[in-house]
Order: C-alpha cells, then structure tokens, then sequence
C-alpha cells in the first residue's frame, strides 16, 4: 500500500515583518448537461431514458491558496466521479499538484452515468464522448479557478440544519444532522463562494421520473447566489444507508410516499440554503488561515461480485486489479481552524460521527464520494448482518472497507498538525492544544 504521497504544508513568513502569506482563493463553474439529453442512471443496471430537464448540470471548482500550498476542491453533479475520470482531469492541469486536486460528485441520481454500469444483456448506456467533454470542462474550471485567485478571508461554522430536509430511510433518526459552511469573503467583505457539507441524497426526482436534473443541489446554488452568498459549491458527506432528502408527503398517513416533483426539490434546496446562509452569517472572518493538505494512497479488497463484474467490463475503468484490490487517495485538509477528510464512497453515518469525533478541528468535515466512489461503505459487524443491510451490502467492496478507511484515515488525522489561524509570528511555534 502506497504511504504518504504529498505533504503540502506551508507556514510562510515575509522576510522582514511578521505577517504570513496572504490566502488567496477563487471559485469558477461550468455547464455539463449533455445535448441531446441522456439517460439518467440511479445505480448499478440500465440507466432511465428522459424527456426533459430541470436545471442545468454543473461542476464547481473552489481554489484556495496559501504561501506554496494550493489546492482545489471540486464537485459534480453525478451519481459518482470514478478515479479514472479524476486521474484524467488532474492530468490536464498543471498549476495544482495532482494530489492536491480532490474531485467529489453531489450522488444526484438524475444524471448520465459516468461508471458504465452494464444491462441484463451486457450494453452500457454512459457516453464516452460526454464524459470526455465532462473532464475537459472540469479542468477548465480548475483553471479559470486558479486564474481568478484573489486575497480573502474565510468563515467557516457548523450547526445543525433545522426543519424538513434528510432523514434515514431506514432508521429515521439515525443521521447527521450538522451542517458545515465554509464561505470565502474578498476584501470588500462580500462573500464571493460557500461551501456546503451536509449529508443527504439528493435524489428528490430521482432516475425514473424521466427529468435530467441537479435535483435540490440546483435549487441549493441559485438561492445562495441570490441571497449574496457568491457562488456555492456542495460536497456531499457520510450519508450512507440510506440518508435521503426527506420529501415523505405529510398527507400520507403510512409515511411510505413520496413527493418526486421539480417543487419538492426547490423547497429542499432552497431550505438547506437558507439554513446554510444562517449558520455561516455571524462566523468570524480568518484572514489569515493556515493551509495543509496531506494526500495517501489507501487500498480496499474487492469482494463483492457485484463490483468485480462492473470493474471487469466497464468502459470506463475503475481500477480493480486483477488481484482484486484496488489502491485510491485519501485527502484530508486544514483550512484554518476546520479539518476535511475525503471518503471515497457512501460511508454509513456512524462512520462518519466517529471519525469527526476523532478528527482535529474546530469544524470537522467529510467529503464523501470524494476521488473515487466505492458504494457504501460499512463496518464489519453491519455486513450483511440485517435484512434491511442486503441492498447496501451488495453495493459494497466488501466487509473490511470500513475498517480500513477508519484504521488509515486515523493515521493521516494523527500525522497531520493540528488546523489553526495564523495570527503572526507567534502561531508558527504554537503548541498544539492538550
């Protein structure tokens, strides 16, 4: 298993005084939805033909920069982003260092599938040449993003999201319900990007309604932008088995419908917006926030016969070695006083508290489905322990996955510094907290 691959830290003093290099940041997006329209995939098997769309695809790019460190996060609208496809993005761009580029996907399952999952009879419905257009457009974000690099601030908080907006399908209760922001503020004081960390599936409309969509990550960056809150991007978190939207029609008395409209997505979009926009409001700027970012490789067992199949016969790639093991990159990142720790796949919720729990920030977040999407991730005492647990068992790498994404990413946690605020000279010597 390869060990650390990149360690990008950076306290960097100005000759003769006593400020640090100056946080930069920038955030750039560009339109994917495919035309002609494509089908839409939910999961493994045959997409779903559409007939119309609402909203546009896109990917999201944020830049941020301090001193020598500069790293990108960036999101798409898809069900998941395979590391091929990553690999391919970072091999256009030449101003990041590869490993510092961490791509995610928002899980939306009313979007063309970038996997090329197989039907009964073995076709495959992903278009290649829009995955290439995908990839291009991508690496054109990262640069646009990292041409418009300007001096900011950031402010960053957590809180839990109020009212009607995820919910375990299969526990109701048994979910995060923290939501983190980190919003970028030029010098004027005005916000120009927010970044939000939450964990749901946005799959509102889902892939058989017949609507191409964002589903409520649409919704979600229109009522930022038009509430000043700049350009949002959405990385999505542990929301695993089965943290969905909550759009279960009041009305029905057994709790079993659901409301799969445009409108439902607005109202869920719209009102974790809002929620976001609350809880970052009366954060205090950082003007100075130290940047790290720590990338590893991490390598799984493939177990599942499931994945083993669509890894052998995708046209994508999504590599599996012929041994079945498949090696993919870990990120974690401190930006001032907040940690972020990429996961790649649907990691269950209790994966997820435990790690915050474990990590180092103030604010402590998880970027799930991020530089590769595996399925679900589970512990070895929930593999295919339950009747409810079968689905998600199948769509898994296998029963270890969780434990040794928990035993690896710990160990990038303890080598990391502990995330902080440059405030001078004295935070360069700065002892860690007890």
């Amino acid at each position: 298993m390869k060990r650390l691959l990149a360690l990008s830290l950076c306290f960097v003093l100005l000759l003769g005084g006593s400020s640090f290099a100056e946080f930069k940041a920038a955030i750039a997006t560009r339109i994917v939805t495919p035309d002609p329209l494509l089908p839409v995939s939910g999961g493994m098997g045959a997409s779903n033909p559409v007939k119309e769309k609402r909203g546009e695809l896109t990917v999201r790019a944020l830049v941020v920069e301090q001193g020598k460190t500069r790293v990108a996060i960036v999101s798409g609208d898809f069900l998941g982003f395979p590391a091929a496809l990553c690999n391919r993005v970072r091999a256009n761009l030449k101003d990041i260092p590869a490993e510092n580029i961490l791509i995610g996907a928002t899980h939306c399952h009313s979007a063309p599938d970038c996997y090329g999952f197989p039907d009964e009879k073995g076709q495959f419905s992903c278009d290649l040449k829009w995955l290439d257009s995908v990839c291009a457009k991508m690496s054109d974000a990262i640069n646009e993003a990292v041409s418009k690099l300007q001096p900011a601030g950031v402010k960053i908080a957590t809180d839990e999201a109020k009212g009607k907006i995820a919910y375990n399908y299969y526990a109701p209760q048994l979910y995060d319900p923290r939501c983190s922001v980190i919003q970028c503020v030029g010098k004027s004081g005005k916000p120009f990007a927010t970044l939000v960390n939450y964990a749901t599936h946005p799959e509102v409309l889902g892939n058989d309604v017949g609507i191409l969509s964002p589903d409520l990550c649409g919704p979600l960056y229109d009522r930022i932008a038009e509430q000043g809150g700049g350009t949002a991007i959405f990385m999505n978190s542990a929301q695993g088995g089965m943290v969905t939207a909550d759009n279960r029609d009041p009305s029905d008395p057994t709790g079993q419908k659901d409301m799969r409209t445009w409108e439902e997505c607005l109202r869920i979009g719209t009102l974790l917006a809002d929620e976001a926009l609350r809880i970052v409001k009366d954060a205090p700027v950082q003007s100075d926030p130290a940047l790290v970012c720590i990338a590893q490789g991490v390598t799984f067992p493939v177990d599942t016969e499931s994945i083993r199949m669509v890894a052998k016969v995708s046209p994508v790639g999504l590599g599996v070695r012929d041994d079945n093991m498949v090696t993919t990159q870990v990120n974690l990142v401190n930006l001032g006083n907040a940690q972020m720790l990429t996961i790649p796949g649907e990691a269950l919720p209790n994966i997820g508290y435990y790690l915050k729990r474990k990590m180092k920030g103030e604010h402590n977040l998880l970027f799930g489905l991020t530089n590769d999407a595996f399925g679900y991730i589970l512990i070895k005492e929930d593999w295919g322990s339950f009747k409810r647990y079968n689905y998600i068992t199948r769509t898994g790498l296998g029963e270890m996955t969780g434990e040794i994404l928990i035993e690896e990413a710990l160990k990038i946690v303890n080598a990391a510094p502990e995330p902080q605020q440059l405030q001078g000279v004295e935070a360069a010597t700065a002892k860690p907290k007890a």
